[in-house]
């Protein structure tokens, strides 16, 4: 599938997600609507990973150049939060052993349930 096309369906989604947003009556991310519903369409299999994997490509080894707005943003706003630094490292340090557990914990409550049910024999 050439480029041009790849970037039609990416952008098909992320234009169907903003529609999605603007329809639900809550705020919640186009962004994340759109990651979604492209795991959804590929996971159903109605859209082949093929179907956008040169994009994709492109797009993943070039993801550094899309964190630099973000850190830009971070470096205009410094004063405001090194002012705010002890909560926001407090909470880092507190939650980010949770996640890790949590997160272990559900991978490992999965493979259990996988096995339980013989699909996964071999993990």
């Amino acid at each position: 599938m050439n480029i041009m096309a790849e970037l039609a369906i990416i952008f098909g989604v992320c234009l169907l997600s903003e529609g999605i947003a603007a329809l639900i009556p809550v705020a919640f991310p186009a962004s994340v609507i759109a990651l979604l519903l492209l795991g959804l369409l590929l996971f159903a299999k109605i859209l082949k990973p093929e179907h956008i994997q040169r994009l994709s490509g492109f797009l993943v080894a070039n993801m550094a150049f899309f964190f630099l707005p973000s850190c830009v943003g971070v470096m205009e706003h410094a004063p405001i939060i090194l002012g705010q630094l002890a909560p926001f490292l407090l909470i880092s340090f507190l939650t980010t052993p949770l996640i890790y557990l949590v997160t272990g914990w559900s991978v490992q409550w999965l493979i259990r349930r996988a096995r339980g049910k013989g699909a996964g024999k071999h993990v």
